[in-house]
């Protein structure tokens, strides 16, 4: 008792603030786990450069299932954990103390409209962009407790940041799967549907272009106001910032002792049977992922399920396949759904 009491006074009332609100997410247990190996025992503080660690991402080439060669995201991951650090993480000469790193966390992943959650995304993509000296369209003017983005995406502005999405949400997977390792290689499905659907929403004068043909959408040279790009992802995919959100609660909660993390590494989807696989799907992984970033709570889960498949040869009982190839017929959608 008087021991308990004796530390709990010892808490300044800046550090029991934050602790507060990071209790709310329910995360406080394993952040104060995590901060002592990440911290120096001298300065009480996480260096800059083993926090950026934290958020580390390894890949070669990228490719989708369609083929398209993503070059620029290897070199994008490189910026990614000092991007993410620069933008949520204050520091000092020492480094993030704990006020800062239990204040960053909850700066992301705490509860807050989604308009906010989905501009904290883009702001780390464009700094992440900016730093790896990739040319992208945005800007932000910040407020008080929101920002408003401004500016323009291109096609493959927007089929790049639904990538890394796609990445943020395989690799959290595989993190609370494993125990902090992300093991293994993950592939990126066919997302053209959804790039497709952002181009038809928020183009201005098309001028007759099919923007469904996923062939032409590498090619297409218009201008995405990002504030129509915003608006289209709240209504569609508002569950989009959330896969943000998750890659930072697994990066942050599911620590590892560093020579015992594996490095992820991407792999292209037509490197494997995945993309002939595809093919005998009705409902692909890419289209599962679309429909569960508009859903929340158990059904989120159940959906994310069918879009990460550990083993792409495994018969998926909530994907729909063609019977004539799969045999299935019009198996159940939803688990709990008899066919």
């Amino acid at each position: 008792m008087g021991q308990s009491s004796s530390t709990e006074q010892g808490v300044s009332p800046e550090l029991r603030q934050v602790q507060s609100l990071a209790a709310s997410t329910g995360a406080l247990p394993s952040l104060q786990k995590s901060f002592p190996p990440l911290s120096n025992p001298q300065t009480q503080s996480i260096p800059l450069a083993s926090l950026q660690k934290c958020f580390d991402l390894t890949c070669a080439n990228v490719e989708s299932d369609q083929g398209v060669v993503l070059k620029e995201l290897p070199l994008l991951f490189s910026h990614l954990g000092s991007a993410i650090v620069e933008l949520f993480f204050v520091a000092d000469k020492n480094g993030v103390n704990e006020v800062e790193f239990l204040r960053g966390y909850t700066n992301i992943c705490g509860r807050a409209v989604a308009s906010t959650l989905l501009n904290n995304l883009f702001r780390v993509f464009s700094v992440a962009c900016s730093k790896a000296g990739l040319q992208v369209d945005l800007q932000f003017e910040l407020f008080d407790d929101n920002c408003k983005v401004c500016g323009a995406f291109s096609p493959h502005d927007v089929r790049m940041l639904l990538c890394i999405c796609w990445i943020f949400s395989c690799d959290s997977r595989m993190f609370r799967g494993n125990a902090g390792k992300s093991e293994g290689k993950f592939s990126i499905s066919d997302i053209s549907h959804l790039v497709s659907s952002a181009i038809e929403a928020c183009s201005e004068g098309d001028a007759g272009l099919d923007f469904w043909d996923s062939s032409a959408l590498s090619v297409i040279d218009i201008q995405l106001p990002a504030a129509k790009i915003h608006l289209w992802a709240l209504k569609n995919v508002p569950h989009l910032a959330g896969c943000f959100q998750q890659f930072v609660h697994a990066r942050l909660c599911y620590l590892t002792a560093p020579e015992e993390k594996a490095e992820p590494s991407c792999s292209s989807a037509n490197e494997s049977p995945s993309s002939a696989i595809s093919e005998i799907r009705l409902l692909t992984p890419g289209k599962a992922w679309a429909i569960s970033l508009s859903l929340r709570g158990a059904i989120y889960e159940e959906m994310s399920k069918a879009c990460f498949p550990s083993n792409d040869y495994e018969t998926n009982g909530n994907l729909l396949y063609q019977s004539s190839v799969g045999g299935n017929g019009l198996n159940c959608f939803w688990s709990m759904v008899g066919g």
